[in-house]
């Protein structure tokens, strides 16, 4: 089995590579009255470049929209496979999805916080590269990717483990957190400058498997193996956002 770990680890650094830099914009489109409040809280202490008001710039991730509908942009947006979060009063926005709905009360301040949590689940693993350029971003991404990873790892952990000795699918996706962490802190997401924080976790991942292979014995062995898993997941989750700064 030490042979292959090397092998495996490099396998595993070549993957990591794949994940994209920083990159992608957000774009602020609706009342003229408020777009230009909006874009300037998504901006605040990020690159200004990485919102545009009224108008979606060929990175474009998502579209921002508040204000009263206007059916076109918004179809463009869809048919341009932009994520969509929708401010509003009402109940619910032409081509905008209810989850991605963030319902705004009269008289209140703009719910930034809101809008980056929605942001957040639309924009999926892409958010980190975005979150890296917009600070406002960065706990709202690490907090969902951390949650995608949880529930992704529970279900690994209950439904397989690995024969071979190589590295599970578990710790490529702890590994892909940690690097999407680092990526959204603002700090440098190639997996060499990372090797401390990686070597931990694939140092975690072979012990949680050792333990996998006890844990397959005993009676409702399966729900404790994801239960390991996504508990060590959540745990590698909440580490790197310390490490990296992000409260």
């Amino acid at each position: 089995m030490k042979r292959h770990i090397p092998f495996a680890a490099l396998r595993l650094l070549r993957q990591l590579r794949h994940v994209p830099g920083p990159g992608g914009s957000i774009a602020v489109g609706g009342s003229r009255e408020l777009v230009p409040l909006l874009a300037a809280e998504l901006r605040a202490g990020g690159d200004a470049a990485a919102v545009t008001e009224n108008r979606a710039d060929t990175d474009a991730l998502a579209l921002v929209w508040i204000g009263a509908p206007n059916v076109e942009t918004l179809r463009a947006a869809s048919r341009a496979n932009l994520a969509i979060v929708g401010l509003t009063e009402g109940e619910s926005l032409p081509y905008v999805l209810d989850t991605n709905i963030v319902h705004v009360a009269p008289g209140r301040g703009l719910p930034v916080k809101e809008v980056a949590a929605a942001l957040a689940r639309a924009l999926g693993p892409a958010g980190a590269g975005v979150a890296a350029r917009l600070p406002v971003l960065r706990r709202a991404v690490t907090s969902a990717l951390t949650r995608r990873t949880t529930i992704r790892a529970g279900l690994i952990g209950a439904t397989r483990v690995s024969p071979t000795p190589d590295f599970p699918t578990l710790t490529l996706n702890q590994s892909l957190l940690v690097v999407r962490t680092a990526l959204a802190s603002g700090r440098k997401a190639n997996p060499e400058a990372l090797l401390p924080e990686l070597a931990g976790v694939a140092v975690m991942g072979l012990a949680a498997r050792q333990a996998a292979r006890k844990l397959d014995v005993l009676p409702l062995g399966s729900l404790l193996k994801g239960a390991v898993a996504a508990g060590g997941t959540a745990a590698v989750g909440a580490v790197m956002r310390r490490r990296f700064g992000i409260r």
